[in-house]
């Protein structure tokens, strides 16, 4: 059974770092596209970061140069490391994978992690 489990969110303050886990079980992250997406209140799920399986990484413009994407191939699990975090920053974070192409629309992911809270704020 593919399960993707989260963790490492939290309150942090404008400026601040967090970092994301998400633990795989039941398949082999290296041979899925993986990524993460966030869901703010009132507001579409927007994709945030992804690895493809050749490792090329991709990111929205609002987290690019301050997020980084990473996998652990040996512990089977993905990270999402914030940094610089801003208020606007502040979702539900979701990891997700698929066997399919590397793609940021969200509902082509077969795979998904319960959700993490990231909290920006004073």
């Amino acid at each position: 059974q593919l399960r993707l489990v989260e963790s490492g969110g939290g309150l942090v303050q404008p400026g601040g770092s967090l970092r994301l886990s998400c633990a795989a079980s039941g398949f082999d992250l290296r041979n899925y596209v993986i990524a993460w997406f966030r869901q703010a209140p009132g507001k579409e799920r927007e994709g945030v970061s992804f690895i493809s399986r050749d490792g090329s990484t991709y990111y929205a413009d609002s987290v690019r140069g301050r997020f980084t994407i990473s996998r652990d191939n040996a512990k089977n699990t993905m990270y999402l490391e914030m940094n610089s975090l801003k208020p606007e920053d502040t979702a539900v974070y979701y990891c997700a994978a698929d066997p399919g192409e590397a793609t940021m629309m969200w509902v082509l992911y077969e795979s998904w992690g319960q959700g993490t809270q990231v909290t920006v704020q004073v």
